[in-house]
């Protein structure tokens, strides 16, 4: 049987990276990859972290970072995509999750990130993410795939998505 991947799309500040820690603390497997956050100060958003699900912590992207690459005002830190983001999304053992929010503008800078995404993807490992409403082609071609389902999340569907989700990945 081919796996099934799990990818959540919708505005930001719907709670998708809410539900997707949901789902992982709900299931008994292990699981590895990231989550991105917002940084703020005073209230007002600055820019972007990484956290992994091992602790490790890196910058996504900052108003602060002079970078060839930006979205917005954010400059993208690709070296912490590829150095922090990307060993995570590697799966360790047979049974692990591996979680990726996101997969988004900044993200996808990373000629690194795309090829590993791709290489996740095509694994045996399942992969719960989050994807961008709108996107290249790129990102377009990972929503299209066979093998994900593409679940739409709103503030009022996403707690009815959880057991949707519980029993997607539990088979």
């Amino acid at each position: 049987m081919s796996v099934v991947n799990i990818l959540l799309s919708g505005p930001p500040r719907s709670g998708k990276s809410t539900l997707i820690e949901k789902v992982v603390r709900q299931i008994k497997r292990p699981a590895t990859g990231f989550f991105t956050r917002e940084l703020r100060e005073k209230g007002i958003r600055v820019g972007f972290r990484i956290d992994t699900l091992d602790g490790k912590t890196g910058l996504l992207a900052h108003q602060n970072i002079k970078s060839k690459y930006r979205v917005g005002k954010y400059g993208v830190n690709l070296e912490d995509i590829d150095q922090i983001a990307v060993p995570s999304m590697l799966p360790s053992v047979a049974d692990q999750i591996v979680v990726i929010d996101e997969i988004g503008k900044m993200e996808c800078f990373s000629r690194l990130f795309k090829e590993t995404l791709l290489r996740v993807l095509f694994g045996e490992n399942q992969v719960i993410g989050s994807i961008a409403i709108k996107g290249d082609r790129f990102i377009q071609s990972i929503k299209d795939r066979d093998d994900v389902i593409l679940v739409s999340i709103s503030e009022s569907t996403r707690d009815l998505a959880l057991e949707l989700l519980l029993q997607k990945i539990r088979g």
